[in-house]
């Protein structure tokens, strides 16, 4: 991303991914008196942010003192919930100076649009519903008063991360990249909602961090979206995806029973043999596709067959390949990890195509970061069916990643 289109709020991870086992296992007793500063802390805030309101919205800009309180706030507010979320080790300073692992910059103040300034609430609700999905919370005050009411991709993330870590004594890329995402997009939607930047928070996660590790997974997806849409079947995708969805709803009940076999069969030979696998990954294919028609990944109609190279929203899936045994034979037991950050990837999916369809139906694009955090799901789900379905032993990398070139060997790091 050029630096002039580099959000005016970015997140910087400098985390090396090590973990101190006392310090995970007393995770929560560490943050409480950082939540509790937050929170007085956020009571300030609060009335300057109305002050800024004011002041922004005669004067066309953020004062730079308000600007300045406000900024060291939302660098605050990252740092708490980076360490508390386990997305960076040490503990944090009270004062929200940078330097932390997982740290923020944040512009100086801009011009900035006074219709914007106006009515920021309003323009900012379909960001609180994306954040709401990421963080788990719409806002971060609420969460300053420890209330963990929902289940968004970060809390799961560091649920699960909070047991490998604590094994480990590391937390893996893929669950830190997450965690920083769903920070980064929170940082801008508090940098929006303070009025620091009238630029609207990005939830591409191929933008959320600089740095992305370059993978080529058993199961990966290929996507070559140009981001039209056409209006009219926008507004009627869910009646012509309801043939896809009977269809579909009926090929996996003949997975199931092709999915117990070759458990049975790569359990016995130590792989899934050729008939089984390009049957099941024939459906993960057609799964692929018409989850990605339906939410607005993409946008033609897809076939029914499930065929290589058919749709632009693609699950590139690798041939047979040996397996472990034992990781066959515990399979259900080592997805269930999984199966969490699939609902969380999904509530995530949800949102970004409930707001796609609106911003489709106007403007017959569906916008870049919304169609890359679909994808992301999309991308996470295939691996999961992958997983599951004996495709593949490499289990599913939860984080976003870069595009790899051909040929490159996917990390087999379990939990990623």
């Amino acid at each position: 991303m050029s630096a002039v289109n580099e959000h005016p709020v970015r997140l910087i991870v400098s985390d090396d991914l090590r973990r101190g086992h006392g310090s995970v296992f007393f995770r929560l007793w560490f943050s409480l008196p950082l939540f509790l500063w937050l929170a007085l802390w956020a009571i300030v805030v609060f009335f300057v942010a109305i002050a800024n309101w004011f002041a922004t919205l005669a004067r066309g800009s953020s004062p730079a003192p308000l600007h300045g309180f406000l900024a060291r706030f939302v660098r605050y507010a990252t740092h708490v919930y980076a360490y508390f979320n386990l997305g960076a080790e040490p503990l944090p300073n009270f004062d929200g100076k940078p330097g932390y692992p997982i740290d923020l910059e944040i512009d100086a103040a801009r011009r900035q649009n006074r219709w914007t300034v106006a009515f920021r609430i309003v323009l900012a609700f379909p960001a609180l519903l994306i954040s709401f999905a990421l963080v788990g919370s719409s806002v971060l005050l609420t969460q300053a008063n420890l209330n963990y009411s929902s289940f968004g991709l970060m809390a799961a993330m560091s649920f699960l991360g909070w047991f490998v870590a604590l094994a480990w004594g590391r937390m893996p890329r893929g669950m830190r990249d997450a965690i920083a995402y769903a920070l980064s997009y929170g940082a801008q939607l508090w940098a929006y909602l303070l009025l620091l930047t009238d630029r609207y928070p990005n939830s591409d996660p191929q933008a959320a961090l600089r740095s992305l590790p370059v993978r080529s997974d058993p199961v990966s997806l290929q996507n070559d979206d140009d981001l039209r849409r056409s209006r009219l079947t926008v507004f009627f995708r869910l009646l012509l995806a309801l043939v896809h969805l009977l269809w579909l709803a009926v090929w996996g009940l003949a997975t199931l029973v092709a999915a117990i076999v070759n458990w049975v069969a790569t359990l016995i030979g130590g792989r899934s043999p050729e008939s089984l696998h390009r049957f099941l990954a024939a459906y993960v294919r057609y799964r692929v596709h018409v989850y990605a028609y339906l939410l607005l990944v993409a946008n033609p109609f897809p076939g029914f067959l499930g065929q290589s190279g058919s749709y632009p929203v693609e699950a590139r899936i690798a041939p047979p390949e040996r397996q472990n045994r034992w990781t066959v034979f515990f399979r259900l037991v080592l997805a269930l990890p999984v199966m969490i950050i699939v609902s969380a990837y999904g509530g995530v999916l949800m949102v970004v195509a409930m707001l796609g369809w609106f911003a489709a139906l106007v403007t017959g694009r569906m916008p870049l970061g919304m169609r890359n955090a679909g994808a992301l799901a999309i991308r996470y789900s295939a691996q999961a069916h992958g997983y599951l379905l004996l495709l593949t032993d490499s289990y599913p990398y939860s984080g976003p990643t870069a595009a790899a070139p051909a040929g490159l060997a996917g990390s087999q790091d379990p939990f990623a």
